[in-house]
């Protein structure tokens, strides 16, 4: 039985990757021997880096798609297959903050626009479930493929101003442990299912509300850092060795799982 951590020549298909998190995830798959493809839906970001990594003798492409759009995402597979004819590694890392979904701190939860969360659901949870029914369905017909999900500490917790986010990312949790019952128990053990749950990690969405001005943090970033074992916040290269677990053979029995890498802030009471 072949238990290697290697993913060399392992066709990854990540979704979201022209943001932080996917494009670092994408970039160290690509670095360790993976054919890796960065999805985007607007934007240069994921071309370059593409570019970028074949031109340094990788192997890597950018396709445009949007996670809401099934004919969308049906087509960027099939380019993929012709290309490469397979795909091992789904890692849904498409998602995010929708604008005026974060509520201020002098707003209320009456004050949350129904809307707004609407479309925060629409993207972070069937921005989840859509690619993965579709490239899941073709990793059924192959018989192997991992199918990694991005939770968030706010799928366990209530944290302040981000309603939307946390239900979707709680949707999620349950989403990645249905999955990987269905897919087990019907089509084999060849077929994984599993999340990671990041901790607090500063980035464009999130800067705003995480420093100030000078750079300073903020007294929100204060009260996470606070509750934060490590004392403080995470690089997104931290959760490229989980990923790439995931994505390996190392992990075969390995299913249904939402792993947090958090500096320990989930297992923290505060006291």
């Amino acid at each position: 039985m072949n238990t290697s951590s290697d993913i060399k020549d392992k066709v990854i298909f990540v979704t979201g990757g022209s943001g932080l998190i996917g494009g670092s995830m994408g970039e160290s798959m690509a670095q360790a021997g993976a054919k890796v493809v960065f999805t985007y839906k607007t934007g240069s970001a994921a071309n370059k880096k593409a570019d970028a990594l074949n031109a340094s003798g990788l192997q890597a492409m950018a396709v445009e798609v949007d996670v809401l759009d099934e004919k969308n995402i049906e087509k960027s597979m099939k380019t993929v297959l012709q290309k490469w004819g397979k795909i091992d590694v789904l890692v849904n890392a498409a998602g995010g903050h929708v604008p005026g979904t974060v509520l201020t701190p002098d707003q209320t939860i009456f004050d949350a626009p129904v809307e707004s969360i609407r479309k925060t659901m629409d993207l972070n949870l069937f921005g989840t479930v859509i690619p993965t029914m579709i490239i899941g369905k073709l990793m059924a017909e192959q018989g192997f493929g991992s199918i990694i999900n991005i939770s968030s500490m706010a799928s366990t917790q209530s944290i302040t101003r981000v309603l939307g986010y946390s239900m979707a990312k709680a949707s999620i949790d349950i989403f990645t442990k249905w999955m990987a019952m269905e897919v087990a128990t019907k089509f084999g053990d060849g077929i994984r299912v599993n999340a990671i749950s990041p901790g607090f990690f500063i980035s464009k969405q999130n800067k705003a509300v995480l420093l100030d001005d000078d750079g300073n943090y903020t007294d929100r970033s204060k009260k996470i850092i606070a509750n934060t074992p490590m004392s403080r916040f995470g690089d997104p290269k931290e959760l490229n060795g989980i990923v790439h677990f995931l994505a390996s053979d190392a992990s075969k029995f390995v299913t249904g799982t939402v792993i947090p890498v958090d500096g320990g802030f989930s297992s923290f009471s505060g006291v």
